[in-house]
């Protein structure tokens, strides 16, 4: 391995679902341990070789579930010496199948925020993969201000065209996969992500394609790479100077021995297919393509290896169906002693065992999909030395071009698939020209050192560009590297406590403006951020660094008064068990309750006028809790009420603050001037509730991290400060 270069790049990969660990690879164990999660790990490995790479991290799920492996708890898991696996919890524990894990993303981004702060981390790049690792690396670009690619593997639009001619209506489809969401996830991430990597110039085409921000993408294709090494060739295996290692000869032998259980010939050709068992991989065709050839049957066996599996009751119901099939067709055409769909393999240490086996067999690999968009296992086949079969669209296209090794068929008939195979099966010379070309085509194309150099090249010139561009432009630090280094917070209400003295005001930011390296700035108000816009705008006050808004239902960062930005893990956050349409029908017969015009209402809030009374609350209590809704109510200056989520309100907007930034109550001051305010300053932070007060907060008197000021507004703050020795922490 060369030295490593002057240019060290600290690159983080996702890759969310879990089921990720560097050997023993459990692929085909379910629909989220495909192609992709091999690529990851091949990709980590191989960029982490790279002499310009420092540092790879592999983000993915924590797991602790007795259902699956305990490698999926270990928080940190070395793939090599500039390359590891780090599993970062959220949504609990227990394994879940990725389309669940949507609601839970935005607690993903803050625990790899948290992760890259505690280990004083500031990465060059993120590297989303599928749809869900897009949306994360997007935000944590959004908040970092790092630039960041994505590798789609499988798009949502594809799959919402193929389950909709499975029968599923729009709701399930959302119910069971999330669909609407991804496919938006998808079109934010084209539209904003730096780079688009693609295996193939037809997924270009005919996969993003479909997406109205298709074009706005930038794309390059860099394909895929394997490992050349284990999927040598078939013929080294004949040469005695070879010393085959002893794992692959273990693998090869317990192969042989269940094949030959189903097989009555095993001397004859292998047709090979190695898939998840889904219907879209349209095993089906290929059973029936070998059903109604009586050629094939009487010259070569069929091996289907179709995952992994135990029971096949206890599968979900695309594989267990697919499964089903199966065997029902195995048994209609009478295919016993020709046909094998043994129950298990191991990925790692089999799968190129068998394609050399099915090439010492002079046979066939086929892949019957209906559309692929790429065909990693066809590049595996190729390297081995053993011919294909494929789909005559997507990926394979670009395979056949670069390597010469095999057929493309139209995969939608059986008859076609039959055909194909006996083209190759039936001529010698055929057959020995794709096996030779199919070994030099991979390890000139598909090599994962190829791909790694192509990979930091590209990288490496779009950081370079980001530099110079973002050198002229920026005008201040996004907030993820303003807050990451900030050692106190200070968060105050606007109306009647920030303003009301416009020259105490002025001293307040001179003194926070000598401070802006170890302190951050925060509003955190009634208002909405719009008003909150117009109120700073209208009294010159600086741009904050946080703005809690909407009474703590909204949460924004600023790097202007007109570009703030959204932060939204909080509002995933208080989104729960959140009913806004049944609250406000359970309270439309209160006659003491109006709704406030303008932006009283928001996503998360809202907002009646009501008088004071001695029961309008209980009255209010009453109705929404018979109904098991889930709220909070603030009344405020004996006239305003709001109704917010239970998870939401400024004091609960300021400790996620400080969990996701790292600071301590002792660190943070608060400051405030009525009942709006009462929940952020009650609790063990530091609290200043300025001299012109609401009644409301007098309750606080007995606090004993709360100083009542004599001053009114900012010179209240002023003095709080000043007695908690603020500046001096």
């Amino acid at each position: 391995m060369s030295k490593k270069s002057d240019l060290s790049l600290h690159l983080q990969l996702f890759s969310v679902h879990g089921l990720i660990r560097g050997e023993n690879l459990e692929l085909g164990r379910d629909a989220d341990t495909g192609g992709q999660v091999k690529y990851v790990v091949s990709l980590a490995r191989a960029l982490g070789d790279h002499p310009a790479v420092k540092q790879v991290d592999l983000f993915t799920r924590l797991i602790d579930d007795k259902r699956v492996s305990d490698d999926y708890k270990k928080e940190i898991e070395p793939l090599s010496a500039n390359a590891r696996i780090v599993r970062i919890p959220c949504g609990g524990k227990r394994y879940m199948r990725k389309e669940l894990l949507w609601p839970h993303l935005d607690e993903f981004v803050n625990n790899v925020m948290k992760f890259n702060n505690d280990h004083d981390i500031t990465p060059s790049l993120f590297h989303g993969h599928y749809a869900d690792a897009g949306y994360i690396a997007r935000q944590l670009s959004k908040l970092m201000g790092i630039p960041y690619i994505f590798t789609g593997h499988s798009l949502g639009r594809s799959k919402k065209f193929s389950l909709a001619n499975e029968g599923l209506s729009e709701d399930q489809m959302n119910k069971q996969f999330n669909i609407d969401r991804r496919i938006e996830a998808e079109e934010k991430v084209l539209q904003t992500a730096n780079l688009v990597i693609t295996s193939t110039n037809h997924e270009i085409k005919k996969q993003y394609g479909k997406y109205e921000n298709s074009k706005a993408a930038k794309y390059i294709v860099i394909p895929p790479g394997i490992n050349v090494e284990r999927f040598y060739p078939f013929y080294y295996d004949h040469d005695e100077s070879f010393q085959k290692p002893e794992v692959a000869k273990q693998a090869r032998y317990k192969l042989s021995m269940e094949l030959g259980r189903f097989f009555k010939d095993t001397q004859k050709p292998l047709i090979l297919a190695i898939c998840r068992p889904d219907s879209k991989k349209n095993i089906h065709g290929l059973v029936q393509a070998y059903a109604i050839s009586r050629t094939l049957q009487s010259i070569a066996n069929l091996a289907i290896f179709a995952g992994i599996r135990k029971d096949i009751d206890n599968m979900d119901d695309n594989e267990r169906q697919v499964l089903t099939d199966l065997l029902f067709e195995m048994d209609k055409h009478d295919l016993y002693g020709k046909m094998a769909i043994p129950k298990k393999h191991d990925p790692n240490n089999e799968v190129p065992e068998l394609f050399r086996m099915a090439a010492d067999s002079r046979g066939v690999f086929v892949n019957s999909a209906f559309n692929e968009p790429f065909g990693l296992t066809l590049i595996e086949a190729a390297s081995s030395g053993c011919p294909i079969v494929g789909p005559d669209d997507g990926g394979p296209n670009d395979i056949v071009k670069n390597c010469k090794n095999g057929e493309l068929v139209d995969t939608t008939s059986p008859r076609a698939i039959a055909e194909g195979i006996k083209k190759i099966l039936l001529d010698p010379e055929l057959w020995t020209k794709y096996s030779n070309s199919g070994i030099t085509g991979v390890r000139e194309h598909y090599a994962w050192e190829a791909h790694a150099e192509t990979f930091v090249k590209k990288v490496t010139s779009l950081l370079n560009k980001e530099l110079k561009e973002g050198t002229k432009t920026q005008t201040s630090l996004p907030p993820g590297k303003k807050l990451k280094n900030i050692k106190k917070f200070f968060i105050t209400d606007i109306d009647n406590t920030l303003v009301g003295d416009d020259k105490a005001m002025a001293q307040l930011f001179e003194k926070l403006e000598k401070h802006k390296e170890d302190i951050s700035f925060g509003v955190a108000t009634g208002r909405s951020v719009e008003l909150v816009q117009e109120i700073l705008a209208e009294k010159n006050i600086p741009t904050p660094d946080i703005v809690v808004s909407s009474v703590g239902t909204e949460i924004y960062y600023g790097a202007a008064i007109d570009e703030l930005s959204r932060d939204d893990g909080w509002a995933t956050h208080i989104n729960y068990l959140w009913k806004p349409l049944a609250i406000k029908s359970a309270l439309a017969n209160f006659k003491f309750l109006k709704l406030q015009k303008d932006d009283g209402e928001r996503e998360f809030k809202l907002s009646y006028e009501m008088k004071p009374s001695s029961d309008n609350m209980a009255k209010i209590h009453k109705a929404l809790s018979e109904l098991k809704l889930r709220y909070q109510l603030i009344y405020s200056h004996d006239q305003f009420l709001d109704i917010i989520p239970q998870r939401a309100s400024k004091g609960k907007a300021i400790d996620y603050l400080c969990k996701k930034w790292n600071i301590k109550n002792n660190n943070l001051i608060v400051s405030g001037d009525s009942g709006n305010d009462l929940e952020m300053l009650k609790g063990k932070r530091q609290a200043i509730v300025v001299g012109n007060y609401s009644s409301e907060l007098e309750e606080l008197r007995s606090g004993q991290n709360v100083y009542f000021a004599d001053g009114e507004y900012s010179e209240g703050i002023l003095e709080g400060m000043e007695h908690f020795a603020f500046w001096n922490m």
